[in-house]
């Protein structure tokens, strides 16, 4: 029997995973949240239909601990990144139209394996009212999830950040063009950012140039979804805007103006 310990510091969260042989064909595991009482669950490799792009074990650690499965953000036992204390590093004030300007701290942790070039930082506008998420590690983008906002009555947001070389080997210096083509990557990356296939789903695609760089805007539904593509260095950037049915109603030409504010700087 093999066990695996996850341990969060910051959180102070333990998550005990155990699993049977691989040799037995119906899985057991258990998971046990420190922070709150002992719970077990058990599937069968057939009953967990539906999750094409996150392993069977963190999606059971997921669901019982009440963190994310797809690339939205759960608000259970999360273990996080960090904590968020005061103003939130890295976002302005409320401009004349009460709008603020996030820009990644040049400071800011994060990256994807020793020998990885910093992270470029980027930037985006969102309304006053919207605050950072802690990122929890049993996330379907694990250490790709770079940021999350939300608001719990507008909608929610989240950056992935990529090595470029997962799909290419001498892209040092990409762009999104080198990447593909708007239809290659939405088909490509897509699936990364609702956890389904794409097909049949983009409503719209467009290309922007800010600066002399390329940026792919898409649409998508269901679900509920804008995103912004493009790539710099040696990383894709995936920006996902996201909400419910009634959220998007409401505040899609907000949630639209977010996603089209997206720009690596």
């Amino acid at each position: 029997m093999n066990s695996t310990v996850l341990f969060s510091p910051s959180s102070a969260l333990f998550l005990f995973l155990t699993k049977a042989s691989p040799l037995v064909k119906g899985r057991a595991a258990a998971v046990r949240c420190s922070t709150g009482p002992a719970m077990s669950a058990s599937y069968e490799e057939g009953e967990m239909e539906g999750l094409p792009m996150v392993g069977r074990r963190r999606a059971l650690v997921s669901a019982v601990c009440g963190t994310s499965v797809l690339g939205f953000a759960g608000y259970g036992l999360a273990a996080t990144q960090g904590l968020l204390a005061g103003r939130i590093p890295g976002l302005s004030e409320p401009d004349e139209n009460g709008w603020r300007t996030y820009r990644r701290p040049d400071e800011k942790s994060g990256g994807h394996g020793v020998g990885w070039s910093p992270i470029i930082p980027y930037s985006f506008k969102v309304p006053d009212g919207w605050d950072e998420v802690p990122v929890s590690i049993a996330d379907l983008g694990g250490t790709e999830i770079d940021l999350r906002f939300a608001n719990p009555k507008e909608g929610r947001l989240f950056v992935i950040v990529a090595p470029v070389r997962r799909f290419a080997d001498d892209l040092d210096d990409a762009t999104i063009e080198k990447i593909g083509n708007p239809e290659k990557v939405i088909s490509a990356f897509g699936p990364e950012v609702i956890g389904e296939n794409v097909e049949g789903k983009v409503l719209s695609s467009a290309t922007a140039e800010h600066s002399g760089r390329t940026y792919y805007q898409f649409e998508l539904e269901p679900p509920h979804v804008f995103i912004t593509a493009t790539a710099a260095g040696n990383r894709l950037y995936l920006f996902s805007v996201t909400a419910n049915g009634l959220q998007w109603k409401r505040h899609y030409k907000d949630l639209k103006q977010i996603a089209e504010s997206f720009r690596v700087v």
